[in-house]
């Protein structure tokens, strides 16, 4: 939907709010042509979060006896394949790697924010709550003076990666300035530690980075959330228009607000010329900037199996690159799941009590000072599950289908549920 003149007006000219706070260095500040033989390379020596093997540049595998070589046709500058569940990494290349994000920052954004307001709140729109939107942004369409429900505005973040939605968020949240300092203590508490929030929406902005691996926690702790799973794994939804007039007829006078189509941008839940729907899929998000280039984290179940799978700036020049780089790592993890020797870990976050010890702070890890993140519908760090299931492309969320996504955080009351 067009926007109106003043907002048109406002978002040419807006440039988004940097923070003075020190930042470390892009990794990557310009993305480079396909094919690009002077593109830049990983450090020579990473975070090793999660495991010392993640923190070294290149392809990390161990493949046992009958296990599927990886793809060949892989042009991620970073990627990594990892089990949902139990958290063990099956592959990475660069994990550790800081690049631009693009939107699949705001997996953080709404693991951070998502909790803060029930989805049945009202917001009003004024032109302040727009403000910073950088120009040429992905919108839903958001309006001034026009009323949202939180539930809308959410729609608009997952669906269609709207920047002016993220906005109003963070404006009902004190403003961009504080909601970026929420975002990055809670990466902190996730030990997402290559990550630099500038910006809520993941609009380029220098300094602001994160890592695959880190995309993958944010994915898997925002997951434990009802909302965020419901939200990522919708395909289409109504969202609101403009409330005007009544030009004709009966109503002739009178005000009526209309509401249009949005569809999900995660071509692997909702499939594009030339790409079918990915069987399985749940999510989560993806993102495209001039400098990230384009990212993904997705999140998929077979056979009872989940695997999280990150992928950050394809250059192979091929259509839908980083959706069909994800599907052949994902078919690739499904394959090979039982037959490697994990080479990393996704660590709990710091405060999280993991009662074996397992996947709490360890040899080449962070250590833990804050309380771990609670998840919205109920339990300390605790995993809700993911109902899944795919139907002509489109997931339905089955009852009784959930899984643990990690099995070490505490989980009270909860009872692993078989599937039908």
């Amino acid at each position: 939907m067009p926007v109106s003149k003043k907002t048109a007006v406002l978002l040419a000219t807006a440039t988004l709010l940097s923070l003075s706070t020190a930042a470390p260095a892009l990794a990557d500040d310009k993305p480079g042509a396909p094919g690009d033989k002077d593109k830049p390379k990983p450090p020579a020596s990473m975070s090793t979060v999660g495991g010392a093997r993640l923190g070294q540049p290149g392809t990390q595998v161990d493949l046992k006896a009958g296990a599927p070589v990886l793809p060949k046709d892989l042009s991620a500058r970073s990627w990594m394949v990892s089990d949902a569940e139990s958290g063990e990494v099956l592959a990475a290349h660069n994990a550790h790697w800081r690049l631009a994000p693009a939107s699949t920052l705001k997996m953080l954004f709404a693991d951070t924010v998502l909790p803060k307001f029930p989805k049945t709140a009202k917001h009003r729109v004024d032109l302040k709550d727009l403000e910073g939107v950088g120009a040429g942004s992905s919108m839903v369409g958001v309006k001034e003076n026009e009323t949202y429900s939180v539930h809308d505005l959410w729609l608009g973040v997952f669906l269609r990666s709207g920047n002016d939605a993220v906005h109003v968020l963070s404006s009902m949240n004190g403003g961009v300035g504080q909601t970026v300092k929420d975002m990055q203590a809670h990466a902190e508490e996730l030990q997402a530690l290559d990550t630099h929030v500038v910006t809520p929406d993941g609009y380029d902005e220098k300094g602001q980075v994160s890592s695959a691996y880190d995309l993958t926690l944010f994915a898997r702790s925002g997951l434990q959330k009802k909302d965020f799973r419901e939200y990522c794994s919708t395909a289409t939804a109504k969202f609101p228009g403009e409330t005007k007039k009544v030009k004709k007829g009966k109503d002739k006078g009178k005000t009526k607000r209309g509401a249009f189509e949005i569809q999900n941008t995660n071509r692997l839940l909702t499939g594009a010329p030339g790409l079918d729907p990915y069987k399985g899929i749940a999510g989560v998000k993806n993102g495209s900037t001039t400098n990230a280039g384009t990212t993904f984290t997705g999140v998929a179940e077979r056979d009872g199996k989940v695997l999280l799978v990150t992928v950050m700036n394809p250059d192979s020049g091929e259509d839908q690159a980083v959706y069909k780089e994800t599907g052949r790592l994902l078919d690739w993890g499904f394959a090979a799941a039982d037959k490697v020797k994990p080479v990393g870990e996704l660590v709990a976050p710091k405060g999280a009590s993991t009662g074996t010890g397992k996947g709490a702070p360890g040899k080449g890890q962070a250590g833990g000072t804050e309380g771990a993140a609670k998840a919205s519908d109920g339990g300390s760090g605790g995993g809700m599950g993911v109902a899944l299931g795919v139907t002509g492309g489109v997931l339905a969320l089955i009852a009784g289908g959930l899984f643990l996504l990690n099995r070490r955080w505490p989980l009270p009351d909860l009872v692993r549920r078989r599937r039908p």
